[in-house]
């Protein structure tokens, strides 16, 4: 099995590959650029490859080296992407970060190393990590040997399943196409396929069964569902609109995230509210398209935007910062960028936080503001909390001091979570589990 170890310049990239190696092959220096060339290395049947910093640089040494690091990221079986946890995100990891998401392909895993955990500056910035979308980071320190076998083993065991004959079924996932009749559903699934392979028509009504498509995308498989369209219960008075609309409903509940479009030119009405909420309340991952933006003038776009997106998050409050995309189905505007940003919350959505990260951010959300007394008179208390649960992300809190915490105090303590640990634009629930008093 081909590992490569890659990341931005200066992160201990060469470190950590001589410590795995147990060698001193690769030349490490405070410098960044040291290393230039692809250092391989093999031990217990892993072959080790350390690269150079990834760089931007057009025409130099440095576009050169980056050229072999992403040559033997693509060449690897399974990439460590390492990042500097005492220095945090920086705009480079999240811009590779998302370039090596696109390069995995199905046969690759992803695995983020945050080095330099040694101290404790090092772990308090663990949770920005999950930004990245790549799953939880391994915090490792490589000048004091932290963290190292944890990945040693994990790539042992990674090894053994391929060998074994691994299921590529983790990385199929599907997205449901929602909205109202004649909003350019099915334009948008011709689009994403790059042919025709549903009916579209001017009028609305034209879909009527859920339609399920497999589809590629950037190293996942993916299943489409175009639905229905769906509109209030008033306006339906045919017995097979009634059904198709069943069937919509239906396929929104097992698919794993659900796109929904709403016309641009259009006001956000409550109708699209409605299926939104209804995204939410099953758990999905959620994305928000604007469609026909083309026919928008280009002189308004930017007030338009603004005007939108105020106004599906005042009438959808439940998510913290609803990802709002601007695509011509017609045209294919903003299409790829709207499958890359669903598939990015797919990832986040898919990690279970450590239980130690989850209680460190309840901690300081208590003690910036403490929680309320209880109609019983008695302070309340948060004694424990951990992520319990997936789609939506649940959050379970042990309380104790009688009576039920406040929903004002409950909205609190999930939107903190959710900027802490980077969900604010998936579903997330807070469930409480009550401390009983022995003595009562």
């Amino acid at each position: 099995m081909k590992v490569a170890i890659v990341g931005r310049p200066n992160v201990g990239k060469s470190s950590l590959f001589n410590a795995f190696t147990k060698t001193r092959d690769a030349l490490v220096h405070d410098r960044p650029g040291v290393t230039r060339d692809v250092v391989a290395k093999d031990r217990d049947g892993i072959t080790f490859m350390d690269t150079a910093g990834l760089e931007n640089s057009a025409g130099s040494v440095s576009a050169d080296s980056t050229e072999l690091a992403i040559g033997a990221a693509r060449d690897a079986d399974v990439i460590l992407f390492v990042v500097d946890a005492r220095a945090g995100i920086l705009p480079m990891d999240a811009e590779w970060a998302r370039k090596l998401q696109i390069m995995r392909g199905r046969a690759r895993q992803l695995i983020l190393l945050a080095n330099k955990c040694e101290s404790k500056k090092g772990t308090d910035n663990l949770h920005e990590f999950y930004r990245l979308g790549l799953g939880e980071p391994f915090p490792v320190s490589a000048e004091h040997n932290i963290g190292l076998n944890e990945v040693i083993e994990k790539l042992k065991s990674r090894n053994q399943e391929s060998e074994d004959g691994d299921s590529n079924a983790k990385w199929r996932f599907s997205i449901a196409i929602v909205g109202q009749p004649n909003v350019g559903k099915s334009t948008l699934i011709n689009k994403i396929l790059g042919e025709r392979r549903v009916l579209v028509r001017d009028e609305p009504g034209i879909t009527r069964d859920a339609i399920r498509i497999p589809m590629h995308f950037q190293g996942r498989d993916i299943e489409l569902i175009d639905t229905a369209g769906l509109r209030r219960k008033s306006r339906v008075d045919d017995d097979v609109e009634t059904l198709a609309a069943l069937k919509a409903l239906k396929a929104l509940e097992d698919a794993d995230a659900a796109i929904l479009v709403l016309d641009a030119t259009q006001k956000i009405d409550k109708q699209s509210v409605q299926i939104a909420e209804r995204v939410f309340d099953a758990g999905k991952i959620f994305c928000v398209a604007l469609n026909k933006w083309d026919l928008i003038d280009g002189a308004e776009r930017d007030e338009r935007l603004l005007q939108l997106k105020h106004a599906f998050k005042n009438g959808f409050s439940q998510i913290i910062k609803p990802v709002v995309i601007p695509i011509s189905a017609e045209k294919g505007t903003g299409v790829n960028n709207m499958m890359r940003r669903v598939c990015e919350l797919w990832d986040v959505a898919n990690v279970r936080a450590p239980t130690s990260l989850i209680n460190r951010a309840i901690e300081k959300l208590t003690a910036a503001k403490q929680p309320p007394m209880s109609r019983l008179k008695r302070p309340m208390k948060v004694k424990f909390a951990a992520h319990t649960g997936l789609h939506p992300n649940l959050v379970t809190i042990n309380i104790g001091g009688g009576g039920d915490m406040p929903e004002s105090y409950t909205r609190y303590l999930r939107r903190g979570i959710s900027e802490k640990l980077g969900w604010e634009s998936i579903p997330v629930a807070i469930r409480y589990a009550k401390e009983e008093n022995p003595f009562d």
